[in-house]
């Protein structure tokens, strides 16, 4: 079997093929036959040294999957079937013909939804749920300010959010405000042109915003605090502009704010089963109807090593919309 790993850390030329053979399943675990992988920005920091693979993780990337379920560890007491179309929150090992994962971690592919489009939920319906819902204590009825929303987490977050009931203000460069009017935020802010901290207070009659869910940081830290309502909730999950920033913490105080952040990678399986069983109950029945559906940018040929450096710059130089995905299996068109 084939799989990607890094040869070393640095740019795209570190990713290379390596033939693979497979450990017994541990209990609990199932083995899915990988149709596709999603690729995400955590796979980036991790190729370039900065993101590494948490003790008893994976060291290869990929950090979810769709495809079928091979088999399941014996002993193992579960609804799920070998030969089930499913798709999954991985840790690590995506990126491979297959991948062992946590049967706490994986959701059914059913209805409207794809095998393509499935590759392309797991990890962020995880991460939006954990940091919106969890976290953020998100209730229908709140404003929501989501930075980067043409990104997979940022489009993923705009519907699920507007599924809750919320509204939904967003920030994107100039030639993605249209993509992000098309997932259904209510006002898209081009952050080339115009300061989101008075575009939400003007839409918002001078309150602000309930919740904000940052991936920039840089100076973005010191304007969301000028953004938020009073009782707002910031929660950042990447710092893409930097994590240092000269905050004026009176204003904090003053809205009585919380600031928050989460990395989801090293949590527990039994956390990640945790999110998984709410993303299921909360937001699954919109991702089977096609309400909620991720929106594939391009596909590469994981069997192809060029495509997927080719992937991973696209994703560097940030000029897609939606999800990167490798194609896996040749089962898959």
């Amino acid at each position: 079997m084939k799989r990607v790993i890094c040869d070393g850390h640095g740019d795209v030329s570190v990713l290379r093929l390596e033939s693979f053979e497979a450990e017994p399943l541990a209990p609990g675990w199932a083995r899915i036959k990988v149709a596709y992988a999603g690729i995400n920005r955590p796979d980036i920091l991790q190729r370039q040294g900065a993101y590494p693979a948490p003790p008893g993780a994976s060291p290869v990337l990929g950090l979810e999957v769709s495809g079928w379920i091979e088999e399941i560890a014996s002993d193992t007491l579960t609804s799920f079937q070998p030969g089930q179309a499913v798709c999954a929150l991985t840790n690590g090992g995506g990126y491979a013909k297959h991948v062992d994962v946590p049967l706490g971690q994986i959701l059914p592919v059913s209805g409207a939804l794809t095998l393509k489009q499935a590759a392309g939920l797991p990890e962020s319906m995880f991460t939006v749920f954990s940091n919106l819902i969890e976290r953020g204590r998100m209730q229908p009825g709140d404003t929501l300010l989501v930075h980067g929303g043409s990104g997979g987490i940022g489009s993923t977050a705009i519907q699920m959010a507007k599924s809750y009931g919320c509204r939904v203000f967003t920030t994107a460069s100039t030639d993605k405000c249209d993509f992000c009017y098309t997932l259904g935020a209510d006002v898209v802010i081009d952050y080339l042109r115009d300061d989101f901290v008075r575009v939400c207070k003007e839409a918002t009659n001078g309150r602000g915003v309930d919740l904000i869910l940052d991936v920039v940081g840089g100076d973005y830290i010191q304007r969301n605090i000028q953004c938020a309502a009073n009782n707002g909730r910031i929660i950042n999950i990447a710092y893409m502009a930097g994590s240092r920033a000269d905050i004026d913490f009176m204003r904090v105080m003053l809205k009585r704010l919380t600031l928050t952040g989460s990395t989801l990678r090293s949590e527990s399986s039994q956390y990640k089963q945790q999110l998984r069983d709410g993303v299921e109950r909360v937001f699954w029945q919109h991702v089977v109807s096609g309400k909620i559906c991720p929106s594939i940018f391009q596909v590469y040929n994981m069997m192809d090593i060029e495509a997927v450096q080719n992937a991973h710059t696209c994703m560097d130089q940030g000029k897609h919309t939606g999800k990167l995905l490798l194609k896996v299996s040749p089962e898959v068109s």
